[in-house]
């Protein structure tokens, strides 16, 4: 652009420009590609600044309210209109696939009509017990990896062609564990599905997402709003099993599968504890150049419509308050910036503070760690987990 218009200028009638002028002209050029080059990489209108919101209507700290439990009543409210996602109950019709026996629990396939309009494969770890077990759901991550969902927690049945790619996923994030499997070994009842574009209900190209979540829209539904309405399902499916332990249900997620977490505990009180591992911050910090939520195509899975101009990230996570929850973050995770971090946790405590249950709001910052949940982090939560979900707690 610039080259073309200096070349206009060149070809036009010169006669009488004063030389300065024409220094000025040629500097103001060279100034326009930074400018167009910085909106085209941040996918920003230039006066994305002025849009930016210092305050949420819908905070706690907005001062809007003097209530917490009004507050929190008409937030979550407006949360789950905002997944445009309406409740449409149907039976699980549950069918037994596969099992195999592991040490000291049994892995199990289902397959579930876990909504009117997906029947889908889920995975069941039931330890050797006798009696209703504590249950943990597990939300796997997004990763740009699809051949693999369920399985980046859970290990593979023995044979299945996805056991490479499961334990490569397990090496990079997880110290080489299957964290699901050694929950289950604890006494957990485990749960684990895939969400709409991984493993067998996909593998969705990376490029398709946006056009997928755009596609959605034209339907009046959300992509990011089935994400969370077939959590919301998981959980009663998990709450209908004999096996389960309903007064002791927790959530556990990692990357994208932590922002899932956090919602799902904003969404329903039959979550009794949540842990989300590298997924908190605020908008302020994440609308920076350069961060993935900027760039379209995953970020459609954790959008909502019409909520970011009522409620922050901070904000809707703490429609958890005031159950158990655990937040993890490595202070060298380039996708969370850590200052977005901190101001999130302060925001949120305010929350569990108000409802005076400070004691229950669990914040944790590895300095040196980035995007990971690894071996030490997870001995983190096995100990915390066994706190809240003891069975007189």
């Amino acid at each position: 652009m610039v080259a073309a218009l200096w070349h206009r200028y060149l070809s036009s009638d010169q006669q009488g420009v004063d030389p300065v002028m024409r220094w000025y002209f040629l500097l103001f050029l060279l100034a326009l590609p930074a400018k167009a080059d910085s909106l085209i990489d941040q996918q920003l209108p230039d006066f994305y600044q002025q849009l930016k919101l210092e305050t949420y209507p819908l905070s706690w700290q907005s001062g809007n309210f003097t209530d917490i439990a009004t507050w929190r009543s008409n937030a979550r409210q407006t949360l789950r209109q905002a997944l445009l996602w309406p409740d449409e109950p149907v039976e699980f019709s549950p069918q037994l696939l596969k099992t195999e026996a592991r040490d000291g629990y049994t892995a199990q396939l289902w397959s579930i009509q876990l909504t009117a309009q997906s029947r889908v494969s889920i995975l069941v770890l039931k330890p050797d017990t006798t009696k209703p077990a504590p249950a943990v759901l597990l939300l796997h991550d997004h990763g740009a990896r699809f051949d693999i969902g369920k399985e980046k927690w859970i290990k593979p049945f023995a044979g299945d062609s996805r056991l490479p790619s499961a334990q490569q996923w397990a090496d990079k994030y997880f110290s080489g564990h299957f964290v699901g499997d050694a929950l289950a070994k604890q006494g957990y009842l485990v749960i684990a599905a895939d969400t709409f574009g991984w493993s067998e209900r996909g593998p969705i190209e990376f490029s398709a997402q946006q056009a997928l979540a755009s596609n959605m829209f034209l339907l009046g539904r959300s992509l990011a709003g089935m994400a969370a309405y077939e959590d919301l399902r998981l959980v009663q499916f998990a709450k209908q099993l004999p096996d389960t332990d309903n007064s002791r249900l927790a959530v556990l997620g990692f990357s994208m599968g932590a922002y899932k977490a956090w919602q799902l505990a904003a969404l329903t009180d039959d979550i009794k504890a949540a842990v989300a591992v590298s997924w908190m911050n605020d908008y302020q910090h994440l609308m920076q150049p350069g961060n993935n939520i900027l760039r379209g195509q995953s970020a459609f899975y954790m959008l909502h419509p019409g909520i970011a101009d009522k409620m922050d990230i901070p904000d809707i996570a703490s429609l958890a308050a005031p159950k158990a929850m655990l937040f993890i973050n490595g202070g060298k995770d380039t996708l969370m910036p850590l200052a977005g971090v901190e101001a999130s946790y302060r925001k949120m405590q305010q929350v569990w503070q108000a409802y005076g249950a400070a004691d229950k709001l669990s914040t944790t910052v590895y300095p040196e760690l980035g995007h990971e949940f690894n071996a030490e982090q997870q001995q983190q939560v096995y100990k915390w987990l066994r706190t809240q979900l003891a069975e007189n707690n």
